[in-house]
């Protein structure tokens, strides 16, 4: 059962009623419980429709199951133990034997994935680290404890070996750090700071998008502050602003803008065309316009106050320095 492939499961009186990771790891005795978790919760386990009808994907492991449902479980083809190391230019900011921070540029997707299985940027922290990374879960691969979007630059910070791995991971979970974004948008706010709050949750309609919502989900907080308006004081055409964020949802910056009226340059998702006002290079800027400018935490081993912040990369650069002409 094991094998790679689609599985289909039928509920039957014995398990009606149970969560549906546990119904499935029951039906399928070669799953743990906890793989059988982690194929709902990347999207791989559907339940079928009536008559033939469209299959509706299913993401939440304690949804309990009712006797007659048929859930379908494609198990992918089993990943090399190691991704293959593959020199790639790196911008590194620091490193020692714990840990590595980076400026990871946009374009660059952080984790081998279906449609981006090499190139990335764990297969060349593989080739930059060598034989120092001693260990993440048993196999010399870098632990990565946070990600960033692959049209997202900015910087990050990596673990090199389980212990760090760990202590990064509970720092994270617990928000016992800084991170600030720099984020171009669309028009400006009236207030010059402010905070977002609220549920987010998958969009109940497009499973690619995340969407606020009133109850359920996971909690959000991002505050937020003006750093400069461009074109006309009461109507600009956009805006550079920055964002804290005290919680770390997927896609939590992009949603929040949005949320606020003021959608992300550039962003295909959650942002919208422009046709009006404005600077052709405004309107065309193929990704979106949010860089990870500042990381702040306490090294886990050492104690020490780590600070990093990075600069604009260019083609963000050369899209203020246009918008600074516009009046």
């Amino acid at each position: 059962m094991s094998d790679a492939g689609r599985h289909l499961v039928t509920i039957d009186e014995s398990t009606a009623g149970e969560r549906l990771d546990r119904a499935l790891a029951i039906a399928l005795p070669a799953l743990t419980r906890s793989r059988v978790k982690a194929l709902i919760e990347s999207r791989r386990v559907a339940l079928a429709g009536p008559s033939d009808g469209p299959e509706t994907t299913v993401e939440e492991p304690s949804r309990k199951v009712k006797i007659g449902e048929q859930f379908a479980v494609d198990i992918p083809q089993p990943e090399p133990a190691e991704p293959a190391a593959q020199a790639l230019d790196l911008d590194i900011l620091h490193e020692d034997a714990d840990l590595l921070v980076l400026d990871k540029p946009a374009g660059l997707v952080v984790h081998p994935a279906p449609g981006n299985p090499d190139h990335t940027l764990v297969n060349a922290l593989i080739a930059h680290c060598g034989d120092s990374l001693s260990g993440i879960g048993g196999v010399r691969r870098p632990g990565i404890v946070h990600r960033l979007d692959k049209d997202t630059s900015g910087v990050m910070v990596v673990a090199k070996n389980d212990a760090t791995h760990h202590a990064l991971s509970r720092l994270f979970a617990a928000h016992d750090l800084t991170r600030i974004y720099k984020v171009l948008v669309w028009g400006g706010p009236k207030m010059k700071s402010g905070t977002v709050e609220g549920q987010i949750d998958r969009h109940p309609v497009d499973r690619k998008r995340m969407a606020m919502r009133r109850s359920g989900g996971r909690h959000s907080l991002t505050e937020w502050w003006l750093e400069q308006r461009f074109g006309p004081a009461l109507e600009p055409v956009a805006s550079l602003m920055a964002a804290r964020l005290h919680t770390g949802r997927t896609h939590q910056v992009r949603l929040h803008m949005s949320h606020l009226g003021l959608p992300v340059v550039g962003d295909p998702v959650y942002g919208r065309k422009r046709n009006g006002p404005g600077p052709e290079a405004l309107k065309s800027f193929k990704r979106q316009a949010l860089h990870a400018a500042v990381l702040e935490f306490i090294h886990p081993r050492t104690g020490e106050e780590l600070r990093f912040a990075t600069e604009l990369p260019h083609d963000f650069q050369m899209l203020i320095d246009e918008l600074n002409s516009v009046k």
